[in-house]
């Protein structure tokens, strides 16, 4: 599944509270080979983790690197488009008084107030969808064809769309009901309601995705490969994960990416590899991703990601608080806006925490970046297998940018860099020369 997608779903909720390597196949299983320039005529000891950073690199031909650096940076352009595209769809729904229209027309129809945000959330998501499908077409579908990284037909993704969509009409209706319920009998502390209605919703939602959201995109059966599967949990158990069985899904119906996760709460733990990381890596590739997918889980970043995240919520909501009255004060009237409590003004809500969370987007990136790093750390300690995590990382190049500027990874990667991956993965291997595999040397 495109990268973001599922994550897109798992926070399908949230969202909607706040807008709406070259190509050669690798190694064989088994073969993960150094770099040319990883170990000198010298010896071990003088071993060198910028060259054979250098030398990984190195690797990608030119063209690749080219076409890589070209998709990713034309990204940063489509995250200022689409967060003006949102913008411009909220305001439609404000500009036009069709929130007000949408408004008027529920009340007519019942005088039960959660049926009434119940039918305007449904209405407003489904306009909202409409509205913003042609940037969805373009980023989603038209341009991962373009460089080469979907696999999907336009029917297989329009059934993907309309999943999601629907998934969006269940949970985000159900989540925008129950936060109206609270505006309504809060009119003081709406707010603090309000994110606490959002983070409990992004739990229950992380909560369920492994089980019930996930395998409607894509077919979930236990790992076929029982040496491969024993290896996976033989690491999970020594690390302290209680896990039974290791998942396989079909990924490559939608994309070339190679993925994996340890996903879930409590009862719902899985961990998950997609058949493009079984066909395209090595074993010891294999291995590197799935100790630092463990890490995510030994480390708790999930609890702390909610945690985290429960903090910028919070300070979302207080900011919509001040901004909220003080534009329904003035142009209220013009947009048919009564308050917090009137659902005409969830097209308002949105469009300030959208504002809020754009803002902080190199303050997200960093936390979500440092937590990956972080369990890049815990996989090359945990696997072993440092040449692995340095050719997952020029796959993963195929689609992010190998080597960026300072500033560019800061701002615009929610993970280590390409370079930054391997120079650690080097590094950790100059200190462990006389200690690893020698098939990992």
């Amino acid at each position: 599944m495109r990268l973001g997608l599922l994550r897109s779903i798992i926070l399908l909720g949230i969202l909607i509270l706040l807008p709406s390597l070259a190509q050669a196949r690798p190694d064989a299983p088994g073969t993960a080979s150094a770099p040319p320039a990883a170990e000198g005529a010298a010896g071990e000891d003088r071993f060198d983790p910028e060259a054979a950073t250098e030398a990984y690199l190195a690797k990608v031909p030119s063209a690749d690197r080219a076409k890589s650096d070209a998709y990713f940076e034309g990204g940063y352009w489509l995250q200022l488009w689409g967060f003006l595209y949102g913008l411009a769809v909220a305001w439609v729904f404000l500009g036009t008084g069709l929130s007000a229209k949408i408004r008027d027309r529920v009340e007519a129809l019942t005088r039960f107030q959660p049926l009434r945000t119940l039918l305007y959330a449904t209405a407003y998501i489904l306009l909202a969808t409409l509205l913003s499908f042609p940037i969805t077409l373009y980023s989603d579908f038209f341009r991962e064809h373009r460089y080469g990284l979907s696999n999907q037909s336009f029917g297989a993704w329009m059934k993907d769309q309309l999943t999601a969509l629907g998934v969006g009409l269940v949970l985000g209706s159900l989540a925008l009901t129950v936060l109206y319920v609270v505006f309504r009998r809060a009119p003081r502390r709406w707010w603090i309601g309000g994110a606490v209605v959002a983070l409990v919703f992004l739990v229950f939602t992380a909560l369920i995705a492994p089980v019930f959201i996930a395998p409607l995109f894509n077919t979930y059966t236990s790992l076929k490969d029982p040496g491969l599967r024993e290896s996976i949990l033989s690491m999970a158990r020594a690390n302290g994960i209680p896990a039974k069985d290791v998942y396989q899904f079909d990924a490559s119906r939608q994309s070339k990416r190679v993925s994996a996760n340890v996903s879930g709460l409590m009862g719902t733990l899985r961990i998950s590899l997609n058949d493009n990381l079984l066909n395209r890596c090595s074993r010891e590739e294999i291995q590197a991703v799935m100790a630092h997918e463990m890490g995510h889980y030994v480390l708790n970043h999930v609890y702390k990601g909610i945690l985290f995240f429960g903090i910028i919520i919070f300070f979302g909501f207080a900011f919509v608080r001040w901004s909220f009255e003080a534009l329904v004060r003035r142009f209220g009237g013009r947009w048919g806006v009564r308050g917090i409590a009137d659902v005409a003004g969830l097209p308002l809500l949105m469009i300030l925490l959208t504002v809020f969370f754009f803002v902080l987007t190199p303050i997200n990136n960093t936390i979500i970046r440092t937590d990956e790093a972080e369990a890049d750390i815990f996989g090359l300690n945990a696997a072993r297998q440092p040449d692995g995590e340095a050719e997952v990382a020029l796959k993963l190049g195929e689609y992010r940018k190998l080597s960026p500027s300072p500033f560019e990874e800061w701002f615009f990667f929610d993970h280590p860099s390409g370079r930054s991956r391997i120079l650690m993965a080097m590094r950790w291997k100059a200190e462990h020369l006389r200690e690893i595999a020698p098939s990992a040397r």
